[in-house]
Formats: structure tokens, sequence, C-alpha cells
């Protein structure tokens, strides 16, 4: 039976954390799992721009010994009208399997229900599991990925925020989201996890120096996102949760700081924070790789 991975609601606590300790293990021996995907062929449809999705999939696919295949739908007949039910059986004549990088999560359950290859969610508006795993995987070799870590994420919810608190909450894990009241994560997911037995807590707090009294982790991401104008309303309001040096001062002395990228520098973030001794960006971005290959290791192996 195929499997997806739409969203990390679907997943199990086990099932994460076999994916990670799976991630963890091909990071340290890559070559055991060169040939997972020989002779496999992974379309990549993206409606939106990406670096790290895309080079992280292009790369790893191909050191599991796969060929990906990079297609623009604009350049698609689903461009012209053609449906997303014809088009996901088209493609599990020709593919093994979609990576899929789009606006509705809708999209995705489309595909994932009419075709018959895994389906992959590189980004929808709604969530962005891959980054998370990404996430959590760099949290794991910190050492802190566990029911005592305070983590702290400030600023605009999004699609991110919400793939972070189904992620943590899987785990146990607490999060607090610092964030004026209208800029808050939908009712939907927070309903969600709290519907759950033991998973993690999610706190909402409007005070960004309270959000992140003790932190061990304080993780941001852009106020405006992929596709929307700059709102000079909504940036004047998220001003004060900017992550600077003023703010880190409530936090643990040791905190990760923790940003998915692109990052719009001066704005939710400051600038000399990106590359500092806090700062575990670039490691969360390189693990995009490994966590992607894990990833697919177990919807393939698995």
């Amino acid at each position: 039976m195929k499997k997806d991975f739409l969203t990390l609601k679907d997943y199990s606590k086990d099932e994460i954390e076999y994916i990670l300790n799976l991630s963890e293990e091909i990071k340290k021996n890559g070559e055991k799992y060169n040939s997972t995907l020989k002779g496999k062929n992974i379309a990549m449809l993206f409606d939106k721009h990406s670096t790290r999705t895309r080079l992280s999939f292009e790369v790893g696919i191909r050191q599991l010994g796969g060929n990906s295949i990079f297609l623009d739908s604009k350049k698609l007949q689903i461009n012209r009208g053609e449906s997303f039910e014809d088009t996901a059986k088209i493609f599990s004549i020709y593919v093994d399997g979609i990576i899929i990088r789009t606006f509705e999560q809708e999209t995705l359950e489309i595909f994932a229900k009419c075709g018959d290859i895994p389906v992959i969610n590189g980004l929808t508006d709604t969530y962005h599991p891959c980054q998370v795993l990404a996430d959590m995987l760099t949290l794991k070799e910190l050492g802190i990925l566990n029911s005592k870590l305070k983590f702290t994420y400030i600023g605009d919810s999004n699609n991110v925020t919400n793939s972070l608190i189904l992620g943590l909450s899987k785990l146990g894990i607490g999060i607090t989201i610092g964030c004026p009241r209208k800029y808050s994560p939908s009712e939907e997911i927070i309903e969600y996890v709290m519907s759950q037995k033991e998973s993690g807590k999610v706190n909402i707090v409007n005070n960004p120096f309270d959000a992140v009294k003790g932190a061990d982790v304080i993780y941001t991401d852009v106020w405006m996102s992929m596709g929307q104008e700059n709102d000079d309303i909504k940036l004047k309001e998220l001003e004060r949760y900017q992550v600077n040096y003023n703010l880190l001062k409530n936090a643990n002395k040791e905190v990760k700081v923790m940003h998915c990228l692109p990052a719009h520098r001066g704005q939710e973030i400051e600038d000399e924070i990106i590359y500092s001794r806090n700062s575990v960006i670039l490691e969360q971005a390189a693990n995009r790789l490994y966590a992607q290959k894990g990833l697919l290791v177990y919807l393939y192996e698995c």
C-alpha cells in the first residue's frame, strides 16, 4: 500500500521518530542507501519559487539512485484546465512519485486520492512538513528534542507554524507562539492538538518578551508569505516581534535561533543574528537534504 506525506497530522510519534532516526543514520552512512530509488523517477511539480526544497530533493533523489523530473505547472496542461484528477492518473502511469509545491492543500489531497504513487508535500499555504522534519532533526542532533524543551515561535503564524505545532506536539513537546492576537495559528490546528492524548501543549502569548522567557529555542519566519503583497499595517503590528539581541536577553543564555529561510533581513530577524553563535539556521538548511532522504527511504522501503 502506498504512503503519502501530506501533513504531519497523518503521522504518529513512532513514525516521526523512525524517520528522524533514519535521517540521522543516512547522514552518517549515506552510501548504504544509494540504491534505494534505483530505477525510480520522481516528478517535482512546482507552482511556487524554491531554493532549498528543490535543491535538497533533486540532490537527495540522485544520491539515492533515482531520477528527478522538475516540472513548472505553468507549462503543463493543468494550466489550460486539465483536471487534477486526470493529471494524477497520468502521473501514476509515467513516474514513481510526485513532490508538489503549490497553494491549496486540497490539490495534494486530490493527487493522493486519485493517483497510485506517493505524494509528498513540498509546501502549501497550510503546511510545510518537510521543513519541520529538518527542524526536528536539527534539534535531535543538538540533543534537545525532548519534553523538557522550551520552544518559542515568534511572529506571523503560517504554514511553518502549523507544521511545527503538529510535529512537536506529536512528540509530546509544548510550543509557545508569540504573536499579536490577529496573527495567531488557526483554531482548527489548536483544537486538533488539544484533542490528542499525550500531545504537547500550545501556548499563545501576545507579549514577545514573555513568550521567549527561558526559551531554549526561538524560531521565526517571514512576516509576508510567498505570494502576499507587502502590507505596511501588518509590518508595523509585527515590529516588536523581531528576533533581535534585546529579545534574546529574556531567553536561555544558550538559546538557539532558527529560521527556515529565505529571511527578510532586518525585518523579522536582526541581520547580525543570522550567522551568530546562537544561530543554527544553516544547520536547518543542510538537514533538509538528510530529512528528505530519510522520508524517501521510509516511503519506498518501509
